[in-house]
């Protein structure tokens, strides 16, 4: 629509509009702010919420048994043995003595293994310095699948890289034919030497590197037709058993196979063998020349079936020819007298009722370990869950007797352009002051924990069933509104977890079929779930939809009624500038009579 702004009557018609309008959009003011309200309210709730989850997932540590079986261990020497206790360990004394520890299980090559090996260069490039009485390398066929060449070149390599020797079944690789436009070209093969100069029917192969180089060009849409060789590979196997004497290999025998082209080094070999599963840590010493490996786990780990008992079994000539390796390793169990009992165990660490034990050092002497509760862990555990509680419910008491200031509502955008940011934030936090001020239900949830502290817990198995009793009692400063505090420096607590943890455990986390049987912790949790449901009734979760909770839809009712009235406002606005523009053409047309009147005259 065309709008005339005081051309004839020279009036600002644009502000005459705007003033009209700052009092037809009066009521849209009154709904944004009552959506900031509801939007504030909300989030409001929800922060609510989030304290009490966070405090419920606390709760849910207090109904473990190891937040009040804590037990403290003590060794008389920690330079021969360390311990530690779970919950479920007793209180006692234990008495190690006459200890040997573990060793693992270790074969070393029986001398050096080669004068002039580099275990960083590849073996096949060594391979005259390691060859041993039988054959180290094993053939294996290969089969190349056709090539078909994308750019013109007269350099391709093998798809399996390295060729360490090539030969076909019945005698040396003699031909690789290559067909260029239907018609088939025979290249003669050469391994080993390359000729200073390649015929244009001769291909040269280095078997190190895997790479075909041909005496001619071969162009693009070419095709290096299929072929097989044979290619030298290390194979060889190990076998290795766990504490049951089962061997861990996959293999029918329990072994586990490896195999390595020509192009490997030797670190890389070592290095894929600590990697594996056979739990074996390998490695090359340059100063000797020689191969260590050694059994990541200790004790004597062998098969019942093993003639000599074995830890390691070594298969293949590469291990026991050129490495020289041993099969008849053997690691030794520790050994000691625990009270009294001579036992053995396969590792240096290990657990017996409750208490896990690391031998440090052989020794014949005695070392006593004793095991007691942990009065001041648990001490602390409940101090630290009493603290939390209180800080939850001064925040939520914060929110529920704060003040409404009605002085204070949320600001218009105009309003708001008016104000410096720090203005616009003060005012903001007035103006969100007591939005929950006397909920029923955060009020009621109070209620109902503060209940849960104090009822008596019935059917507990010792002397503890109010929190009383353990000297947790309620502040008698009323301005804190239910929180607790432990009496005096705390002495009777502790005394209670150091008389009876039993009862004590009881009462905070004691399962039942009712409330009067079930525990402290377990109260509350069971109250603050049912306080969370019904706030998320209220204001909902972030990935609920409006529909599904009460301010939800309240928002939505509230969006769609200023959704209606801004359209409204539209059309008033309109309406005042067509009566305007209708004022302004009544002007013109008066003026324009009056123009040619006083031509007539004049």
């Amino acid at each position: 629509m065309v709008r005339v702004s005081g051309l004839a009557s020279g009036m600002d018609i644009d502000q005459i509009v705007s003033d009209l309008m700052k009092a037809e959009r009066m009521p849209i003011d009154k709904m944004k702010k009552q959506k900031q309200t509801l939007e504030w309210q909300r989030d409001d709730y929800r922060s609510m919420n989030l304290l009490l989850s966070e405090f419920n997932n606390l709760a849910f540590n207090m109904t473990l048994q190891s937040s009040y079986s804590s037990k403290t261990v003590s060794s008389a020497d920690e330079t021969k043995i360390k311990a530690a206790a779970t919950s479920s360990a007793g209180n006692a004394s234990y008495t190690l003595s006459n200890v040997t520890m573990a060793t693992a299980a270790q074969s070393i090559s029986d001398k050096s293994i080669a004068s002039k090996i580099d275990p960083t260069k590849s073996l096949w490039s060594q391979r005259d310095s390691i060859k041993t009485g039988s054959s180290v390398w094993t053939e294996k066929k290969v089969e190349q699948a056709a090539i078909m060449l994308s750019a013109d070149t007269s350099t391709i390599k093998l798809a399996k890289g390295s060729v360490s020797a090539v030969n076909q079944d019945t005698g040396t690789l003699n031909f690789i034919s290559v067909t260029t436009g239907g018609t088939s070209k025979e290249y003669k093969v050469t391994i080993g030497t390359k000729a200073e100069t390649l015929g244009s029917d001769e291909v040269f192969i280095n078997e190190d590197t895997g790479e075909m180089t041909f005496g001619t060009t071969l162009t693009s849409g070419s095709t290096i037709e299929a072929f097989s060789y044979q290619q030298n590979v290390l194979n060889f196997s190990i076998t290795t058993y766990d504490s049951n004497g089962k061997a861990t290999g996959d293999n029918k025998d329990g072994s586990t196979s490896f195999e390595f082209d020509g192009s490997t080094s030797l670190n890389t070999v070592l290095t894929q063998i600590s990697n594996s599963k056979v739990g074996i840590s390998a490695f090359f010493d340059e100063g000797t020349n020689k191969v260590v490996m050694t059994r990541k786990d200790t004790g004597n780990l062998s098969s019942a079936d093993s003639a000599d008992g074995s830890n390691m079994v070594f298969s293949g000539e590469f291990l026991t020819g050129f490495l020289q390796l041993a099969g008849d390793a053997k690691g030794t169990d520790a050994k000691f007298t625990l009270n009294g009992l001579e036992t053995t165990r396969k590792s240096n660490t290990f657990t017996t009722g409750g208490v896990t034990y690391t031998l440090q050092n052989n020794f014949t002497g005695d070392v006593r370990v004793n095991v007691s509760n942990d009065t001041q862990k648990v001490f602390d555990t409940i101090k630290d869950f009493v603290t939390k509680y209180n800080e939850l419910i001064e925040k939520i008491n914060g929110k529920i007797t704060e003040e409404r200031d009605r002085n204070y509502q949320p600001l218009t955008d105009e309003e708001r352009e008016k104000l410096t940011d720090k203005q616009a934030e003060q005012w903001d936090d007035k103006a969100k002051s007591g939005l929950l001020k006397g909920d029923s239900i955060l009020s009621s949830g109070l209620n109902q924990m503060r209940s849960n502290w104090y009822a008596s817990v019935s059917g507990v198995s010792g002397a503890f069933s109010q929190l009383t009793d353990i000297g947790i009692s309620t502040s008698a400063n009323y301005s804190d509104r239910g929180k607790l505090v432990i009496e005096g420096d705390g002495t009777k607590l502790k005394e209670a977890i150091e008389k009876d943890p039993q009862s004590v455990m009881d009462l905070f986390m004691k399962s039942g079929s009712t409330t009067s049987e079930k525990g402290i912790v377990r109260r509350l949790r069971d109250t603050i779930t049912q306080t969370v449901s019904k706030v998320e009734q209220r204001a909902g979760r972030s990935t609920w939809t409006s529909e599904q909770f009460l301010l939800g839809r309240n928002l939505k009712s509230v969006n769609s009624q200023i959704t209606s009235f801004e359209s409204r406002l539209t059309q008033v606005e309109d309406r005042y500038y067509r009566q305007f523009t209708a004022m302004e053409k009544a002007i013109q047309n008066a003026n324009a009579q009056s123009a040619q009147l006083s031509q007539y005259f004049s």
